[in-house]
């Protein structure tokens, strides 16, 4: 499928993602943001692993429990610490500072060297959320803060490891992401057991939510998302990611009546611009120590076609 596709079906991840304040404030349990992560990983996980019947083999145990951790175990439950401590729009915009983590480990992990467009609109977007997170009317919970940040850390890791390990041949996106959420969420559920205790009662409102994050929001996003990884450069990807704060505030704002001042709108149109700009550029990143041999250029993308083997 060509890059034209591959693109806006990668996109409908995040957007989805930007839903999950609105639902996680409305429908779901409050104060209940590991168990919320159980039910969001593990259900997803299972069923993929039950449709796609394949399992990890050799190293791909520990590698998918060290993305499961990354992506799913770690993220998760920061992820629904900050909705439920801070406004929907003012969570997810955090999620924009992820492209300079990416960029970061990119150049460390893949030996990408990022070219300049791309730093100076990282930090545009970081500084774009610096004015929506710092320069906010009332108080922001810095528990909240901490965890969007390191939710957002944690996701950036867990794409460029993904993008730097690829997948085993003959295994596609959907058991690849079978694999990393049933582990991230065997991860979790010790941890929402002994934090929170026994499962609460739910409703119908809360059933619809939790059913509504397992497949939409969880096994459908993240197998596009994870497609996307294995089709487009990480920092391509990476710059998606605020299409997922961009949706929360719409949401926020439409549904749930979350005023922004005029401060954080400007913040946010800095970090979406600088963002979108970001994902238009699409070249190929350098690579560090790459040589010229027979008129062609030798990377350490053969490190990742080995890992791939």
């Amino acid at each position: 499928m060509n890059r034209s596709l591959t693109v806006p079906l990668t996109a409908l991840a995040p957007v989805s993602w930007g839903t999950t304040y609105a639902v996680t404030t409305v429908f779901l349990p409050p104060d209940r943001p590991l168990f919320t992560a159980l039910l969001r990983a593990l259900p997803a996980g299972l069923l993929l692993l039950a449709l796609t019947r394949v399992l990890p083999r050799g190293g791909w145990w520990w590698r998918s429990v060290v993305l499961g951790a990354l992506n799913i175990g770690a993220f998760f439950p920061l992820l629904f610490v900050s909705a439920y401590r801070l406004p929907g729009g003012t969570a997810a915009v955090v999620g924009s500072v992820q492209p300079l983590f990416v960029v970061g480990l990119s150049a460390l992990l893949l030996g990408q060297r990022p070219a300049p467009r791309t730093l100076v609109t990282g930090v545009a977007a970081a500084s774009g959320v610096s004015l929506v997170v710092l320069q906010g009317t009332g108080t922001l919970d810095a528990v909240g803060v901490l965890a969007a940040v390191a939710a957002t850390a944690s996701m950036a890791a867990g794409t460029v490891l993904t993008k730097r390990w690829g997948r085993p041949d003959g295994v596609g996106p959907p058991a690849l992401t079978g694999w990393q959420l049933t582990a991230g969420g065997l991860l979790i559920a010790p941890l929402s057991v002994l934090a929170e205790g026994a499962p609460p009662a739910l409703d119908a409102r809360a059933v619809g939510g939790y059913l509504y994050l397992a497949l939409a929001n969880t096994a459908v996003a993240y197998w596009l998302w994870f497609r996307g990884i294995g089709r487009l450069t990480a920092t391509q990807v990476a710059f998606l990611g605020p299409l997922s704060p961009l949706t929360a505030a719409a949401v926020g704002w439409a549904a749930l009546g979350q005023a922004l001042t005029p401060v954080q709108v400007a913040g946010m149109v800095l970090a979406f611009g600088a963002t979108l700009v970001g994902q238009l550029g699409g070249g190929r990143p350098r690579s560090f120590g790459s040589t010229e041999k027979n008129g062609r250029k030798v990377s350490m993308d053969l490190m990742d076609r080995a890992l791939r083997r």
